[in-house]
């Protein structure tokens, strides 16, 4: 399993522009072959600042996602919002 964090930081006035975005795909992308959740969370003191929080099957599994026409279709209107780069961080469940 791999545990994806994006992490955006909006312009304040654009972020109902992405969650119209969000809303209009996350069905989609929570259907993707590979993807087994995701879910958008937003800063608990900078309301500009979302992240999202996706379990996917495999690293192979994110990467055919990434490089399908579902995610240009959502990445590049998404990223016009930003008022800086998104920070992406992929994780695996530590064994302890």
């Amino acid at each position: 399993m791999l545990i994806r964090v994006v992490r955006m930081t909006f312009q304040e006035e654009k972020v109902e522009a992405f969650l119209d975005i969000f809303r209009a795909s996350q069905d989609k992308i929570r259907t993707f072959p590979g993807c087994q959740s995701v879910e958008l969370l937003q800063d608990y003191h900078v309301p500009h600042v979302y992240s999202t929080y996706s379990l996917w099957d495999s690293d192979d599994a994110l990467n055919r996602y990434r490089k399908s026409e579902l995610f240009g279709s959502v990445w590049k209107p998404t990223k016009a919002l930003f008022a800086e780069p998104a920070q992406a961080f992929s994780f695996k469940p530590a064994q302890v």
